[in-house]
């Protein structure tokens, strides 16, 4: 391991141009530089030829090598630019020879890329003379996703994926117009049909009791697939896939084949439903392995119901243009189902086992079953957004995508090779986490990604976009880095490694650009100045939440303050609901969980500094009169403040328009406090169903509020 500082100096610069930051600030605004067994462990998950053990004469060799690397290559494996600016890229041939280059649309259309006139000295590499000629993609080529040609002297063909993505996003949505919508846990909010958690048509019928009070969207949780097993994962942000949609949220008696069943089936399918309510009347929590298990027999059930001919027929288009990705991830379900977990035997153990081919024909039968759900769970959200869409709703469905994927997940089964081997993903040390944190997710392996012409990414966001308006995506800032923790080490024990923003953002914004559908980044936390710019530049929204916009005295920002380009909240998942947040509850729970490592009495008193601030404010605005609001009132007029900002879009929590207190996810516990879990209730406690919704006054009241103070 290099140890003198001209060889740290060195492995500084290997670190560099591999996309590896040798150094942080930290959250109190120190450099942190790191370590170089953290460098080199990292080096070493992207494929580069070092270990922790490595001498000075290994990293220069990885630094030659590194070099050569691009050399070697005749064309890069993906090229990314932006519509309108034609773009440069080199060409590696043979010293001496001739090439050309075509460009290939993705409809067929081809032409010439021109060859600029730039001369590079040759490189040795491997005992040959490589030359480098230089050559420009066109600026007229429209967004999409295209092919560029190599065609080398001697007949030798290369090619390499050319992504032409929007400069900026443009959509209907982005006419300038202020829209309000709100946000919800969907497996929190239940109906008297619900299956004891919410799924697609209780989204239908919350998108019409907002549609109908004049809301544009609704805002919520991600619905990716969890593994098919006991014990369901309880997150929605730790799922096995993001390109695929827990069948949890299919309804079973609105499958259309469910009209044509037998009373029989009728009665077996009502029996496995009414198994799902709470068996105590304090058993109200959501429990997804008592809803999987009822509701995976009743899909059975329905799965072998006759299909007509033309269902059978748009069946088995839905499987064709699921391809490969969704043959490996009904064949994981159908492994970890019959290993009753995620741990597979070792002949299984990812797509390319040996006994995987053997186990297709096996288990052909239950493969079809789970890429049935699949068609099923997509038709069902489909009809939703139909709803919205049918209502009125200017965006209808927000979707929400993950940060990540579970570490024994169908996406690392699928393609391993996609995924950094022996890193997860984090964040360094902060005031809150003076550890830092793990967050058990694989990163994508940026070199990996380009080499795959960034399917995987245009997939995960074509999929979040095909049945909403609009997409969230959760920690953007993953776009550009992410905090890697190498194996075995603590999270302090990380560093950042960068990816391409400039393709990543693009991917992103080519898939919202063809759905026409608009882009929100969570973006708090400590973020760069330039990466809001730069994504607002790009036509993405930022997010803003009350109490974390502050002004450097500390009191709360004014609302003409906030930016625009941005959704406004005043909550968010991670936080109480609002009516919880003013009496303290959020001091509370910690406080009982022993989470809290200041004097409780300390952090209230802070607590209560922070509230009269608000109070303050809210009486300035003129949004309280009274010199003491009750707690309703308050939480009316937070919102009514968001809505005074110049956010483009504001949103209100269902559980803030409830009188709801209790939050969805204590940050910092697993089994200590029921994240994930909690039924949407009202101000007491008690459960409130969609049912009875629209004739709800305190949502009546807080949602007039807010389309009044928005659309005035």
């Amino acid at each position: 391991m290099p140890t003198a500082e001209a060889d740290i100096d060195l492995l500084r610069h290997l670190a560099d141009v591999n996309g590896v930051a040798t150094g942080f600030w930290d959250w109190y605004g120190n450099w942190k530089a790191v370590s170089a067994d953290s460098l080199l462990r990292v080096l070493a998950s992207l494929g580069v030829d070092v270990t922790p053990q490595s001498t000075v004469a290994d990293v220069r060799a990885a630094l030659e090598e590194t070099e050569d690397a691009h050399w070697r290559r005749t064309l890069p494996p993906t090229i990314v630019v932006r519509q309108g600016s034609g773009a440069e890229f080199p060409v590696h041939v043979p010293d001496g020879h001739w090439v050309s280059v075509t460009w290939v649309l993705e409809d067929g259309g081809s032409g010439m890329c021109e060859q600029v006139d730039r001369w590079v000295p040759p490189r040795r590499v491997d005992d040959a003379m490589v030359g480098r000629a230089t050559f420009r993609v066109p600026s007229h080529l429209p967004i999409g996703w295209h092919r560029l040609v190599a065609t080398v002297e001697g007949g030798h063909v290369h090619s390499a994926t050319l992504i032409v993505t929007p400069n900026s996003l443009h959509v209907p949505a982005q006419d300038g117009k202020r829209r309000w919508g709100v946000s919800a846990q969907l497996y929190s909010t239940r109906s008297a049909r619900s299956w004891g958690m919410g799924d697609a048509e209780d989204l239908a019928d919350l998108l019409a009791v907002c549609g109908d009070r004049g809301a544009d969207f609704l805002l919520i949780n991600p619905v990716h697939a969890s593994a098919p097993v006991a014990p369901i994962e309880n997150s929605p942000y730790l799922p096995v896939t993001r390109r695929w949609v827990n069948p949890l949220y299919v309804r079973p008696e609105a499958v259309e084949e469910f009209a044509q069943a037998s009373p029989h089936v009728r009665a077996a399918v009502e029996e496995l439903r009414l198994a799902t309510a709470p068996v105590e009347e304090k058993d109200t929590l959501v429990d997804r392995d008592r809803s999987w298990e009822a509701k995976r027999k009743a899909l059975e059930l329905v799965f072998a119901l006759p299909r007509s001919i033309h269902r059978d027929s748009q069946f088995r288009r839905f499987v064709a243009r699921g391809g490969t990705d969704l043959a490996n991830f009904a064949l994981w379900c159908a492994l970890v189902e019959r290993a009753e977990g995620t741990h597979l035997p070792e002949e299984v153990s990812w797509s390319g086992a040996p006994g995987t081919d053997r186990a297709r024909l096996e288990l052909a039968d239950r493969i079809e079953f789970w890429q049935w759900c699949q068609w099923i769970a997509s038709e069902q959200l489909a009809h939703a957004q139909a709803v919205a869409v049918e209502i009125g709703m200017d965006l209808g469905v927000m979707a929400d995508l993950a940060v990540g994927v579970h570490p024994r997940g169908s996406e690392i089964w699928s393609d391993p090779h996609m995924f950094a081997r022996g890193i997860s993903v984090g964040a360094p040390p902060d005031m809150y986490s003076q550890q830092g944190q793990d967050w058990s997710q694989p990163p994508w392996s940026p070199r990996a990604l380009a080499e795959a012409g960034y399917a995987p990414l245009r997939d995960m966001a074509r999929a979040a976009v095909a049945s909403a308006g609009a997409v969230r995506i959760d920690h953007i800032l993953g776009l550009f880095r992410l905090w890697w923790i190498p194996e075995g080490q603590g999270a302090s024990a990380g560093t950042y490694v960068y990816y391409d923003h400039e393709a990543m953002v693009g991917v992103v914004l080519l898939e919202a650009q063809k759905a026409g559908a608009l882009v929100i980044g969570e973006d708090l936390g400590t973020v760069e100045p330039w990466v809001r710019d730069y994504l607002r530049d790009r036509g993405i929204l930022g997010t803003s939440v009350l109490w974390f916009e502050k002004e450097d005295s500390g009191w709360p920002m004014h609302a003409d303050w906030y930016r625009r380009e941005c959704l406004a909240a005043v909550t968010t998942h991670d936080l109480p609901p609002t009516a919880g947040y003013v009496e303290g509850i959020q001091t509370t729970l910690r406080d009982r969980l022993g989470l809290l490592v200041e004097d409780v009495e300390a952090v209230r008193a802070a607590d209560l500094v922070e509230r009269e601030q608000m109070a303050v404010r809210l009486r300035e605005y003129g949004l309280t009169t009274s010199a003491d609001p009750s707690v309703q009132e308050r939480v009316e007029a937070m919102h009514g403040y968001m809505a005074r900002t110049p956010a483009l879009l504001v949103v209100a929590g269902l559980v803030d328009a409830v009188g709801d207190k209790r939050p969805q996810n204590l940050p910092g516990t697993d089994k200590e406090y029921p994240n994930w879990c909690i039924p949407l209730c009202d101000a007491e406690g008690v459960e409130v169903l969609i049912d009875d919704l629209p004739t709800n006054d305190r949502l009546g009241s807080l949602f007039s509020k807010l389309d009044h103070t928005v659309h005035s």
